[in-house]
């Protein structure tokens, strides 16, 4: 036994790889006359041998996953803005990595089912059958808008397609259906690449389809740089949203991608036919809807349908942001494609800003040499006429999706001149044929209806106080305008009408919101809360944005009291009123002598508290936001990557470490860190100097050369601070 247990030592020391193996064959032996047998540890010693000689399966797709499919796409956006103007030549790298293709099918995932599938659930078949997707994809297999054969199938989707019915594969190849699962995933891929490539590279004057840019920075973009304009040209060229012709697409792609495989991809999702129903068949299919209908039970895998209050307030979308372009089977490629092709008019639109410019000694604004960097606040009103040969001649311009703004300071011909010039262009880049009705020339006086807010000029007559020579204050009253951003209201009654809440032309009739019968009260008033709370927000930045949600409050309890005198038998909304007070907050179902009292039974818990309908009083909708809103406002997200690349250029870092040397402003901790490394490079210099001597070729000069390499890019230092930094040292070690 002592033998046995010296050679296994010996074995030890001089095969350490072997340990886990023998010890556990040492177990073996050293418990063969236990009361268990060999049996148990010849179990024990083949199981810990099958778990040593596990090998990963290299046909696991997992295993083709490096790194989070996250931090693929921060390095990708990292570097197209890094270097903005270049010229996409190999994007197929990043078609083949496989972290994109599993990103993409959790966003497809939580989009089908409604909710988010982690990675480590996703289960070897569906990854396997997401990898098949990605080869036929890079080998040209793949095919846009199969309806029989897939590479991938949903989640939810338990249809078994080669047992189907003739009748039913007929059904399937000539009527409309929704967009296959494998599509989706394509498509998802497909904008992960080209969306950081173009976001680089889009306009500042752009706003609509992108990432940080919405409806709000639109009208505080306007009420920070339209004030002072006169003339305004608002153009509709919502016709390139339908569809543009595939070469034109394609060019525009190929200005800054020229990777053949993904502008082939794209061509074939545009050239593709989509299989749609004709429109006389589904009329003749449809069956008149009751007004009344039973409620739908939702399947386990089906997602919810958006809630009522969500719903009412899509019907609110104004004429510009109605319109999602959507191009063959590009899906949500589409608006990034729309983007990519307005882009050349936003370039343009460019140029003839800067060309437009002439500045003006005599005003008193806009007058810097390149005509970007205001002088001042320009929505401050303006004491000075706003035209005239004098006065500086100025042009912004501004788009939303299809639909542009252009603000002219100047002569109605310059307008006009510039309008010819545009249908031109439009006509010539995108074969559109605009006329002047297209793109009417309208004076800030009659009010610009823009995002349902009306742009117009307000006059003020302001109080100036001043000091005049010989020091006597002079007091008197001046002119001026100022841009005012208000909410329409004829367009908020046009929406409410849509939507069947209102009826009547001149005196608007609240009528009652039926979908809502057989909801409880305590949901209904929730519903109806989180719309008016919604309403809020996007009446944020209008000046009367009191009185548009006012109304909005107004309409609402009014269709609310007349559903409530409905449901429970009250005939009128002065009961309504009466028994649920201003805010309908009080249970209307309570009846005396027949039921317990509300209190009662909220406090045990057996009825729901109902919340009041919020702003029924002006004095509760707070105040419009005026908060300023920088000239070069940049997203979030941008403002962040820019930042990070220049703090990750080297020059940037030694231009700071420069600048805090010369203030003398190192904190500790920078000190110390600093005295650390130069411990190390003398540390290095020492270690070399030693290997000369050693070696027999040491001079005098390479003793000063190492000691002036070691302490070059260094200020010079006194003894005494060479000390403390020596003894601060040997502190921190």
């Amino acid at each position: 036994m002592h033998r046995g247990l010296a050679i296994f030592t010996y074995q030890i020391l001089k095969n350490p790889i072997t340990v886990t193996t023998k010890s556990s064959l040492f177990y073996c032996q050293s418990n063969a006359f236990t009361r268990r047998g060999n049996g148990f540890a010849l179990f024990r010693l083949f199981s810990y041998a099958s778990m040593q000689r596990r090998v990963p399966d290299p046909d696991d797709p997992a295993n083709l996953m490096k790194e989070d499919g996250v931090s693929v796409c921060s390095q990708m956006w990292i570097e197209n803005f890094r270097e903005p103007d270049r010229i996409i030549t190999n994007l197929s790298s990043y078609l083949r990595r496989f972290e994109l293709w599993v990103l993409a099918y959790q966003k497809v995932c939580a989009d089908e089912i409604g909710s988010y599938v982690p990675r480590s659930s996703i289960t070897r078949s569906a990854l396997e059958d997401l990898l098949a997707l990605r080869n036929a994809v890079l080998d040209n297999r793949f095919k846009w808008g199969a309806r029989l054969e897939f590479f991938i199938k949903s989640p939810k989707d338990k249809t078994d397609y080669a047992s189907l019915s003739k009748r039913k594969i007929k059904a399937i190849l000539t009527t409309t259906q929704p967009a296959p699962f494998q599509d989706k995933l394509v498509q998802e891929v497909l904008f992960m690449i080209l969306e950081p490539i173009y976001e680089s590279r889009f306009s500042q004057k752009s706003f609509a389809f992108r990432p940080g840019r919405n409806a709000h920075t639109v009208l505080r973009v306007i009420r920070r740089s339209f004030a002072g304009y006169l003339w305004y040209i608002k153009g509709d060229l919502s016709p390139i949203l339908d569809g543009l012709k595939v070469g034109l697409v394609i060019n525009a792609l190929m200005r800054d991608v020229r990777d053949k495989r993904i502008i082939d991809l794209i061509k074939s999702a545009l050239v593709t036919p989509v299989i749609t129903t004709p429109v006389d068949r589904v009329e003749e299919k449809k069956k008149p809807k009751r007004k009344y209908q039973k409620k739908r039970v939702l399947a386990e895998d089906e997602p919810k349908p958006d809630p009522y209050w969500l719903d009412t307030f899509f019907g609110f979308a104004p004429e510009e942001a109605e319109k999602l372009p959507s191009w063959g089977h590009c899906g949500i490629l589409s608006p990034l494609l729309s983007n990519i092709c307005l882009d050349e008019l936003d370039q343009w639109m460019e140029g003839k800003i800067k060309e437009f410019y002439r500045p003006s000694k005599s005003d008193v604004i806009w007058n810097s040499p390149e005509g970007e960097a205001e002088q001042g606040n320009t929505s401050w009103p303006e004491f000075v006429p706003t035209s005239g040969p004098d006065k500086t001649r100025k042009m912004d311009y501004i788009r939303y999706g299809g639909h542009i703004l252009i603000g002219i300071r100047g002569p109605r011909a310059d307008a006009a001149t510039l309008r010819k010039q545009l249908i031109e262009f439009c006509d010539q880049k995108y074969m559109i044929k605009l006329d002047n009705e297209c793109l009417p020339i309208e004076h800030i006086t009659k009010g610009i209806l823009f995002l349902d807010h009306v742009l117009c000029r307000r006059v003020v007559y302001p109080t100036l106080r001043y000091t005049a020579t010989g020091g006597k204050i002079i007091s008197e009253k001046g002119v001026g305008t100022l841009l005012s951003v208000t909410a329409s209201l004829k367009q908020c009654i046009k929406q409410f009408r849509k939507l069947n809440f209102l009826k009547g032309d001149r005196e608007p009739d609240p009528q009652p919101c039926f979908r809502m019968f057989h909801a409880t009260q305590a949901h209904t008033n929730a519903q109806m809360n989180k719309f008016l709370s919604t309403m809020v927000e996007w009446y944020k930045y209008a000046d009367n944005r009191k009185k548009a949600v006012n109304f909005c409050s107004y309409i609402i309890r009014g269709s609310l009291a007349k559903l409530y005198a409905a449901k429970y038998k009250l005939r009128s909304r002065a009961k309504v009123y009466k028994i649920g007070a201003r805010n309908l907050s009080r249970p209307l179902k309570e009846r005396k002598g027949q039921s317990p009292e509300y209190q009662n039974l909220l406090r045990m818990g057996l009825a729901e508290s109902i919340d009041g309908l919020l702003y029924t009083r002006m004095s509760l909708i707070p105040e419009t936001d005026y908060t300023p809103f920088p000239s070069n406002w940049r997203p979030d997200h941008e403002k962040v990557l820019v930042e990070y690349i220049r703090l990750d250029d080297p020059k940037t870092l030694e231009e700071q470490r420069h600048c805090i040397g010369e203030q003398g402003l190192v904190s500790p901790q920078d000190y110390i860190s600093m005295l650390v490394w130069n411990y190390k490079r003398n540390a290095i210099a020492m270690d070399q100097l030693s290997l000369l001597k050693s070696a027999g070729s040491h001079t005098e000069g390479d003793d000063r050369l190492l000691l002036s390499s070691n302490h070059e890019n260094h200020d010079p230092r006194s003894k005494e601070e060479e000390e403390t930094e020596e003894g601060l040292h040997a502190s921190q070690l």
